[in-house]
């Protein structure tokens, strides 16, 4: 087939991207066209913004052109639901009126989850800070194209403080770990199948070591941390992991996705 065109949805507010851009070194949805160019060095790639009326009005008038849309992670919480936050769900939910294939990453999935009936709060066991450890694969994600080649036990670069606590209508179940019930997730809302991923295949751990230290006062104020050794220890576990990643193993779900597009 000619070469993919990917709608990427940023999911940050401007203040919050240019933390990212510190931080990470580029914005989420930078970030992310970065790895698909990687992996599929011929995509076309949009970045929009929901917080931008006449982008995604845009977006909306050309949907036949895309053969994907993501929907990238972020800063912002489901539940204070501002303005911004109403404008991203009513995008997730225009979109849904479309024939789009749609992986809504982190962030994403909450705004995704949220647009098609289901529920997001505040992490029942806790945060992902950094890292998800030790990510199980259920039966039925063993199953799903998402997790070829994946391992059935994996970590992952992860950064969420909300969880989807209700599942919109249908969903099935991909994914767990001892965080957050819901990690990996597939359903349909409208005319789009939706592929939501509650941790971070296009982020680096030395990524999420500088998003941690740009945060370090809030995770403390938040008692994410109990002390500074807590802190220290958790650093150097998420740096004994990244000695142990590698590229295919973390990108493995962004790869597989975007071979779903070409068939």
């Amino acid at each position: 087939m000619k070469s993919l065109n990917i709608l990427i949805v940023e999911g940050n507010i401007r203040e919050d991207s240019e933390f990212f851009i510190k931080a990470a070194g580029a914005s989420a949805a930078d970030n992310l066209k970065n790895l698909i160019l990687k992996l599929e060095p011929s995509t076309n790639t949009n970045i929009i913004n929901p917080g931008h009326d006449d982008e995604t009005a845009d977006a909306l008038n050309n949907m036949d052109k895309y053969n994907g849309i993501v929907f990238t992670g972020g800063a912002m919480r489901i539940n204070d639901m501002t303005d911004v936050i109403k404008k991203h769900i009513k995008f997730a939910s225009d979109c849904f009126e479309y024939k789009n294939k749609i992986l809504a990453i982190c962030w994403g999935l909450q705004v995704c989850s949220t647009a098609a009936g289901g529920k997001v709060n505040p992490g029942k066991n806790g945060a992902h800070i950094g890292i998800a450890s030790d990510v199980i694969i259920n039966n039925k994600g063993m199953s799903h194209f998402i997790y070829k080649d994946k391992k059935n036990i994996f970590t992952s670069p992860a950064f969420n403080f909300d969880e989807v606590s209700e599942l919109p209508k249908n969903a099935i179940l991909l994914s767990s770990d001892k965080v957050n019930n819901v990690m990996g997730i597939k359903f349909k809302a409208g005319n789009s199948e939706i592929i939501g991923l509650q941790y971070h295949p296009d982020y680096e751990y030395f990524q999420m070591l500088k998003l941690i230290a740009g945060r370090k006062e809030r995770l403390f104020k938040n008692k994410n941390f109990s002390s500074e050794n807590d802190y220290q220890n958790h650093i150097s576990y998420i740096e004994s992991e990244n000695e142990l990643l590698n590229f295919n193993d973390r990108t493995c779900e962004v790869r597989n996705w975007l071979n779903y597009l070409k068939n």
